[in-house]
């Protein structure tokens, strides 16, 4: 439900206020999880995710080679499997900057919940513990070129890989202290690079006050203007390649506030302006 409520609140129709040709190529099709079999509780409902991010690899790989800018939505974090890898395949190693509350760099040893939207990250630097049929060999992105902003929230086992792997993470401490500007002109340094530099936004990297309707919530996030600040720094940067955005909820959304803030920080990405 989430790539339809950002279709509901006019993503196709702000991204082509900006000039662009916006072509949409539908919902790549999932188990219902509601009739699947969890199978692992480390690693849950894995064989449908990876199913679904080969499906989604596929696309981004084809879109990117045809010269056009992938924009995938979600859903949850565990797409970022499929984007990444599909970015991999048509452009080789690349960076990213993982705008979220969370690390996303859980494995099934030593995730909490066993939720596979927790180790995407992992998947992507090739140590999340389990096969990634039919996504290619990792790693897809240099862990030297990830740049975490706005993370809050990490398990004991996340900590261990941000400092194992040289990941640079911003968290919301660096961002009270330095402010926005200086961190994301940092990120950009970190992410750039030969490939891509991708962007994957998880809308619970903003505070719940502005952002309710996501799946994990967490206080002390970013205020709706140092969220668009951030998003007017990449677009000014002109560094992306491509861009997700994943964890809107309508479910536990509130007038539909948090799909239509999804689609205004897509479009400040992407070069929107107040003036």
């Amino acid at each position: 439900m989430g790539p339809s409520a950002l279709r509901y609140s006019g993503l196709d129709d702000r991204i082509a206020k900006l000039g662009y040709g916006v072509r949409d190529h539908g919902n790549v099709l999932v188990e219902i999880a509601e009739i699947a079999s969890v199978a692992d509780e480390h690693a849950r409902y894995l064989p449908e995710i990876l199913a679904a991010c080969s499906k989604i690899a596929t696309h981004v790989s084809e879109i990117t080679k045809a010269g056009a800018i992938p924009l995938v939505l979600g859903g949850d974090h565990s797409i970022a499997m499929g984007t990444l890898a599909g970015l991999h395949r048509a452009s080789g190693t690349g960076g990213v900057l993982w705008v979220d509350a969370h690390g996303d760099l859980n494995t099934p040893g030593s995730s909490p919940t066993g939720n596979v939207h927790g180790m995407p990250l992992a998947a992507a630097l090739g140590v999340c513990g389990f096969d990634l049929d039919g996504l290619g060999a990792p790693p897809w992105v240099d862990p030297k070129r990830v740049a975490l902003v706005g993370v809050r929230s990490l398990d004991p086992g996340e900590k261990d890989l941000i400092r194992s792997q040289g990941i640079t993470a911003f968290t919301m401490h660096e961002i009270d202290k330095r402010g926005v500007d200086a961190v994301m002109h940092e990120a950009l340094e970190v992410v750039g690079g030969p490939g891509f530099v991708h962007l994957s936004l998880d809308v619970d990297v903003c505070d719940p006050e502005i952002a309710p309707g996501v799946g994990t919530p967490v206080k002390g996030g970013l205020s709706y203007r140092e969220a668009h600040l951030a998003m007017e720094i990449l677009a000014e940067s002109q560094a992306l390649t491509s861009i997700e955005v994943v964890e809107v909820n309508p479910i536990l959304d509130h007038a539909d506030i948090t799909g239509q803030l999804a689609v205004e920080l897509v479009a400040s990405a992407l070069g929107e302006r107040i003036l």
